[in-house]
């Protein structure tokens, strides 16, 4: 007998991510599995699958539903280009055959009657993945000459920023290193965000407009994407990933977050940005600040270090330790008043004590000063 074959219904976008969500945790659990079990994959491209699976599971779990568009491909294209630090062809084959192998097994799991449809929508997914990953990792070919001189290029800015470094006295000079790596990168705006790992959150700390910048803080949660990676992000549309109030306070199109970072101590983040104006950028202009990144690390563990003789200096008495620890956690003066049975009067002159013993201009930088100098740990 003939068996005919049954034409599937092509999926849409809205319909995928709602069968997403609705298995996620099921999905998630899938993929765990596999990447665990999977002994044809190096350890490197299992860690960097895991990574790339957990913003990738993002797309789905928090696009916004009722202003959803039609088709995926901006939605891919932003994901694409905030993970071009890590993306390689190995990384992105290992996450198709993953995912594939997750969604066949809960498919069969649920013993789902139209099996096809979701299969085929992921393979389109993936597909356009493919295209959209050649387009934004500049992988076009070039000639010898070519690359010879861009990287001359990039180890002459290098060279400029390590003496740069080199001349630098200290923690202090961080604004004008910034300055100028505006000036070398072709970046109209640099932000420093300071990392407090005691309390696992993020403070602006340098850039224009310094109220704008010292008003930015938060707290660091597993699905913060931008300040949980450990290698450059692009965003040429921010939307899904910071939050409208951040938009609009600066303005932002496209955004690069830079870690900074030493061996194991992560020191915050740098933002490059061109003011308002979108911006494209290749894996290879990301591969050159990642190295910008780790030479500032490096740089301020050097000063780290050299400022230890500093704290011996620098005696704090009992309560103004005591009010060091809660600033650090993030309470204004009405809240340590209270907890420490104080006037706010009385805490203002701790905070004022603080600020001209560590020679800070104001309480985020009391807290980064304290932070850098071993006062806080």
């Amino acid at each position: 007998m003939t068996q005919h074959f049954h034409p599937y219904t092509d999926m849409t976008f809205q319909e995928f991510v709602l069968f997403f969500r609705t298995h996620n945790k099921q999905l998630e659990e899938n993929t765990n599995i596999y990447l665990i079990s999977e002994t044809n994959i190096s350890e490197t491209h299992r860690n960097e699958t895991e990574v790339l699976m957990g913003s990738f599971f993002r797309i789905f779990t928090h696009s916004d539903m009722d202003n959803m568009e039609n088709h995926y491909s901006s939605y891919l294209d932003t994901w694409v280009q905030s993970q071009l630090s890590i993306l390689n062809m190995a990384s992105l084959h290992w996450l198709q055959i993953i995912f594939e192998k997750s969604l066949l097994t809960l498919l069969i799991q649920l013993k789902h009657q139209r099996m096809m449809e979701p299969l085929m929508f992921l393979l389109s997914v993936f597909s356009y993945l493919m295209h959209s990953f050649h387009k934004w990792a500049d992988t076009e070919p070039v000639t010898h000459d070519t690359k010879e001189n861009d990287e001359i290029h990039k180890l002459r800015l290098l060279d400029q920023l390590n003496q740069l470094l080199v001349s630098s006295s200290g923690v202090s000079d961080l604004a004008f290193i910034l300055k100028k790596c505006e000036k070398y990168f072709n970046y109209k705006r640099c932000v420093f965000y300071a990392y407090v790992p005691w309390s696992n959150q993020f403070y602006g700390v340098i850039g224009e407009e310094l109220p704008k910048v010292q008003s930015m803080k938060g707290q660091l949660t597993e699905q913060t994407l931008i300040f949980n990676s450990k290698r450059p992000i692009y965003l040429k549309n921010p939307k899904p990933y910071l939050k409208d109030e951040h938009i609009q306070l600066f303005q932002l199109s496209s955004i690069i977050f830079v870690p900074i970072a030493h061996e194991h101590q992560l020191y915050g983040w740098v933002t490059f940005d061109q003011m308002g104006d979108s911006f494209d950028c290749t894996k290879s202009e990301l591969d050159l600040l990642e190295q910008v990144g780790k030479r500032i690390g490096l740089f301020l563990s050097r000063k780290e270090k050299e400022n230890t003789a500093k704290t011996m200096a620098i005696v704090l008495t009992e309560r103004e330790s005591t009010v060091l620890d809660l600033l650090a956690e993030g309470y204004d003066n009405k809240k340590i008043a209270s907890l420490l049975f104080l006037s706010e009067y009385t805490v203002r002159d701790y905070v004022s004590s603080l600020m001209t013993k560590l020679r800070a201009k104001n309480r985020t930088q009391v807290v980064a000063y304290a932070f850098r100098w071993g006062l806080l740990s």
